[in-house]
């Protein structure tokens, strides 16, 4: 099995900042989306380069927050969303529906001084 670590230096905005993003306007929360895409998609150029994988995949997420203070389901409903859907936007995967993704993990931890995201990508099929 083939293994493709990717990694998101910094934080993506949680489900909250979404949710208030589109109640304040439809435009400001397709703005949000975009903005954590493009965030997304630069680390995948950088890393991953022209990366296709043909088969499907199991993801495993860890989150490494600063701090305590947003809520896990939060931090990794709206982040895996966007993590996803920039995946299938550079073609790293074909789609990211139940046939490409068999299922994914989410591991949390604390780092003050180094906030990141770090995605594997473990193909298995």
């Amino acid at each position: 099995m083939k293994h493709y670590m990717l990694i998101i230096n910094g934080k993506l905005n949680n489900l909250n900042d979404y949710i208030t993003a589109c109640r304040t306007n439809p435009y400001k929360g397709a703005k949000v989306k975009a903005h954590n895409e493009n965030i997304v998609k630069a680390c995948i150029y950088e890393q991953l380069g022209r990366l296709r994988i043909q088969g499907p995949v199991y993801m495993k997420y860890r989150w490494f927050e600063p701090d305590r203070r947003r809520d896990l389901d939060n931090i990794s409903s709206f982040g895996r969303k966007v993590i996803q859907d920039a995946l299938v936007e550079t073609h790293v995967l074909r789609n990211d529906g139940w046939t490409e993704i068999t299922g994914f993990r989410d591991d949390f931890y604390i780092d003050r001084k180094n906030p990141r995201i770090e995605v594997e990508i473990e193909e298995v099929g």
